[in-house]
């Protein structure tokens, strides 16, 4: 079973993506919940918001959610840049030098206190976006690890066509992506839950997750080899 999962592009198996999906929907109920009501992955929410106190007048706050939006869009650009630095790269694959920038930024925020919750939102917003751009397939198929809405729309797609056509490739599809969205599910239950016992290095969790996914793409590799 192990070896039908890891089949394949080593960043888009199973085990790979269910731990970015964990430690994706950790990111956002860490900064929702304890980084004053900002969205880390979410960034239509945080626009949305942001529109809200322009028309009210409320620049400070406006900026505040404007601020994780450039912070993703930065973190895009990052990550296409380490792409082009690393893909050749013999010793070590691109994907995981982003998932170890990941971790050693996610890992400096558990050190930031609440007056640094600004910093904090960027720093998250930043690591989700270069996350998101370079997990972008779970088994060939297209999925993200740090939203829902994608990955709902082409569960229930699969779903549909299931029905409609009694392919089973389309029901594995569809359980994946269902399966996906449990897992975001989780890991932001999880980090709302462990927020109030580790309050600012509760992020740590999802660098743990992170170095668990960095690890198993070692192991991975080697299975795709041998």
């Amino acid at each position: 079973m192990i070896k039908e999962w890891v089949r394949g592009q080593v960043s888009e198996s199973v085990p790979t993506a269910l731990l970015l999906t964990l430690s994706g929907g950790f990111q956002d109920a860490y900064t929702y919940y304890f980084r004053d009501k900002v969205f880390a992955n979410a960034q239509t929410g945080n626009i949305v918001i942001m529109g809200y106190h322009i028309m009210d007048g409320d620049w400070n706050t406006a900026f505040r959610y404007l601020l994780p939006v450039l912070a993703f869009v930065t973190g895009i650009y990052v990550s296409e840049t380490i792409r082009g630095l690393f893909k050749e790269y013999k010793h070590i694959h691109w994907r995981q030098v982003v998932i170890l920038i990941e971790i050693l930024m996610l890992f400096s925020v558990g050190f930031f206190p609440h007056s640094m919750d600004t910093v904090a939102n960027i720093t998250i917003s930043f690591v989700c976006a270069m996350q998101v751009q370079t997990f972008r397939k779970i088994k060939g198929n297209a999925y993200a690890s740090t939203m829902c809405i994608g990955n709902l729309r082409s569960a229930t797609e699969m779903l549909y066509h299931y029905r409609q056509t009694k392919d089973k490739e389309s029901l594995e599809k569809s359980i994946h992506y269902y399966g996906i969205i449990l897992f975001f599910a989780i890991g932001a239950a999880a980090g709302c839950y462990l927020t109030p016992f580790f309050a600012e290095k509760t992020i740590w969790f999802s660098s743990g997750l992170l170095i668990v996914a960095f690890l198993l793409m070692f192991v991975e590799g080697k299975e795709n080899v041998g």
